[in-house]
């Protein structure tokens, strides 16, 4: 079984996300994640993935992974802000790639 961490970023962008069926969505492939189970998804490149949901506006869940089978869930967003998701995931897993290495 994985283990997910979400930052507190992602956090906020899933507590404020207003469309019951997308968030619902979300929580699931979240669920499915920890199982294994990634389903639609894809490497953004510098140690970051895109988990791809094709419901609503087209949400994006960015990750990066640490260790295996311990996954930080870094930001959420969808098509409309890919391009800025995924430069603020790269920043935000760079910083947590550099911590891990230092201990």
């Amino acid at each position: 079984m994985n283990e997910l961490y979400e930052t507190e970023e992602f956090a906020s962008w899933l507590s404020k996300l207003k469309d019951p069926i997308g968030k619902a969505s979300v929580l699931r492939r979240i669920k499915n994640a920890r199982k294994d189970n990634f389903g639609d998804h894809q490497s953004v490149g510098d140690n970051v993935s895109e988990m791809r949901l094709f419901n609503g506006p087209g949400y994006r869940l960015y990750y990066t992974m640490i260790e295996n089978r311990v996954y930080w869930l870094l930001v959420g967003g969808d098509k409309s802000t890919q391009e800025k998701d995924i430069k603020r995931a790269k920043e935000m897993a760079a910083d947590i790639h550099g911590k891990n290495r230092e201990r």
